[in-house]
């Protein structure tokens, strides 16, 4: 794999030389998909009679950073930037820029006057928004590309390789070049299905639902309602949670696993929380109460974890500092005796927590009191 890279790379610079000099014509691309075919990559298509039949906009589903050049190794058709910085690396990836960086109704417009053009080729867009396995559904289309014109042709992609998966979710484009070089080769199939007009009457997104309804039958897989805003928030979800501690050991010897790191909304109500439990509880330790929170998130639940011994911890409090921190069998025993012990205050321990942290305190120093005691017999 490793000698395979190194070949390819300095092949992909002659590749990329050859595709800068030559003009878009049928000579280039057979030369430059032979070529490819050296680099690991392998384009099929079924159906060529039916590509580009009349149609101005193909629309097709999107699995890798570069689905838009194995289509252009096919026939000539131009993809818009629409994200990334205008520039040398935006022109070398094959993108088309249009200049446009307002809102989606200014690239519209500018699409619409580019297709008004009949000597420009056609235009090649990815309603996904985002790429995906394409194994297991099609992300809901945006309804955008389907205003340019009023008949589009959908174009089915299938991309499987050995070993290694095709798409991986947050990914770059180079990290994906650089597999494709990696592994033995990379198939591509290219599937042209019949152009389809919009219907009388039909709105933009009934139009757009019906193209993907069409291109998931032709793919076999399922239709969602799963948008690109709604991948990038899953993803941003799994990245934290991913980040979140671990429960510690249990054992007073073991580490606290290190809090939250800030600017996060979980983070800053965590720390709010954390604040409520330490004016009831100002003997413990503040990264004790966080870490119990992260795994509770209850001020409660925290609470009553602290006092019952379940999550051991050091005092911070001078009074306490000489004493262990007491146990889950010496907090059961303590609470069994309560009824038995003197308390030196008037009002008895309550065996529930009370509403008001003055009572919660009072009630855990009962406890502490009905402890020592039961330890000096």
């Amino acid at each position: 794999g490793l000698c395979l890279l190194v070949l390819r790379v300095f092949i992909g610079v002659h590749v990329f030389l050859v595709s800068c000099a030559l003009p878009d014509s049928i000579v280039r691309r057979f030369i430059v998909r032979v070529m490819c075919s050296v680099l690991g990559l392998l384009v099929r298509q079924s159906d060529p009679r039916l590509r580009g039949a009349g149609a101005r906009v193909f629309i097709a589903n999107h699995i890798t950073p570069f689905d838009h050049n194995v289509v252009s190794l096919l026939t000539s058709c131009n993809t818009p930037a629409l994200s990334g910085a205008p520039g040398f690396i935006c022109w070398s990836r094959g993108f088309m820029e249009l200049g446009v960086t307002g809102s989606r109704a200014e690239l519209v417009d500018s699409l619409k006057e580019y297709s008004a053009h009949q000597g420009n080729p056609p235009l090649l867009l990815f309603p996904e928004e985002a790429a995906t396995n394409g194994r297991a559904g099609l992300l809901r289309f945006s309804s955008w590309p389907f205003s340019i014109l009023d008949e589009v042709q959908p174009v089915a992609l299938q991309v499987r390789r050995p070993l290694v998966a095709v798409s991986v979710a947050d990914s770059s484009w180079i990290t994906e070049l650089l597999w494709t070089f990696f592994v033995p080769f990379t198939v591509y199939q290219v599937r042209w299905m019949p152009s389809v007009p919009r219907r009388a009457d039909e709105r933009t997104e009934d139009f757009a639902l019906r193209v993907q309804e069409l291109l998931a039958m032709e793919l076999g897989v399922v239709s969602t309602r799963i948008t690109a805003a709604d991948r990038t928030e899953h993803m941003k979800r799994l990245r934290h949670t991913s980040r979140l501690p671990f429960a510690p050991g249990g054992g007073l010897g073991g580490g606290v696993p290190p809090g939250l790191p800030g600017g996060a909304p979980e983070d800053v109500r965590v720390v709010a929380m954390a604040q409520q439990v330490k004016e009831v509880l100002p003997h413990v330790p503040l990264e004790v109460i966080r870490t119990d929170l992260v795994q509770t998130n209850c001020v409660d639940t925290t609470i009553a974890n602290l006092l019952e011994g379940r999550v051991p911890f050091f005092p911070e409090s001078k009074e306490a500092g000489d004493l262990p921190a007491p146990s889950t069998s010496q907090a059961a025993a303590a609470s069994g005796i309560q009824g038995s012990v003197a308390a030196p205050s008037s009002k008895p321990a309550t065996k529930q927590f009370a509403k008001s942290p003055v009572e919660r305190h009072l009630s855990l120093q009962e406890r502490k009191r009905a402890l020592y005691d039961y330890a000096r017999r």
